[in-house]
């Protein structure tokens, strides 16, 4: 029987990832493994990295395989864990620039108080896997779940390992690419949501870009995660440390 799968009830989906190889599949069932080993009671996993390396492809691949181990997961991504627009405009968050994105855009309180600290070996188990949906807005923190006593939670995330989450996480795994190789998925994948390539590699370099080279400059996350993946050839990941 396969174990059950909880997920955001957010509008913003991410396509089904092709067929993996025999070398991701490998790597992803030992790093399921990892994770299903650390208690038999809830775990908290975050899968970091910077935009368009492949975090959120990761992160849906290990629920899998966790599920084919027999627990339950949770999944989430912090982008539903974002405020709202009409906060931005009202209380003059700046949320365009890259200072303003990794400094005003987190919900850091509602992801804590409502998704990671439930989730939590001692939480209550009552979760909310979503807080506003990025693309309508609405507010779903009173949409909760009532975890199992063993489900995995994996969150993907920019700014995942943020000193705020920081004693949240089991396990932390960081998605490594090259900045240029995060760059081009970027803005292939997102050219035609944005208008045109020009307009999505702007978005990209001004926004997405501009506030990860904060993060890396003050959390390090590379040195903060247990699991360190080089995931420039999507077909053959790397374990860089384990």
């Amino acid at each position: 029987m396969t174990a059950q799968s909880f997920e955001s009830v957010s509008t913003w989906r991410q396509g089904a990832p092709p067929p993996a190889s025999e070398a991701r599949s490998a790597l992803i069932d030992r790093l399921a493994s990892r994770l299903v080993a650390i208690r038999p009671g809830r775990v908290r996993a975050v899968v970091d990295g910077r935009t368009a390396s492949g975090k959120t492809t990761l992160a849906d691949e290990l629920a899998v395989a966790v599920r084919a181990l027999g627990r339950p997961t949770l999944r989430a991504t912090f982008d539903d864990f974002k405020k709202p627009w009409r906060d931005a405009r009202e209380k003059g968050y700046d949320r365009t620039s890259g200072e303003g994105y990794y400094r005003n855009a987190p919900d850091i309180e509602s992801a804590r108080r409502l998704l990671l600290e439930p989730a939590g070996p001692h939480g209550s188990g009552i979760v909310a896997l979503c807080g506003h949906d990025p693309l309508t807005g609405e507010d779903h923190r009173t949409t909760t779940i009532d975890a199992p006593l063993d489900a995995v939670l994996i969150v993907d995330s920019v700014f995942g390992m943020r000193p705020e989450y920081d004693e949240l996480w089991d396990l932390r795994v960081w998605v490594d690419v090259p900045v240029e190789v995060a760059l081009a998925r970027g803005v292939a994948r997102d050219a035609d949501m944005e208008g045109g390539a020009d307009a999505a590699e702007r978005l990209h370099l001004d926004r997405y870009h501009a506030s990860e080279e904060i993060y890396v400059a003050e959390v390090d996350p590379v040195q903060r995660a247990d699991v360190v993946i080089d995931n420039t050839d999507v077909g053959a990941p790397d374990i860089v440390r384990w």
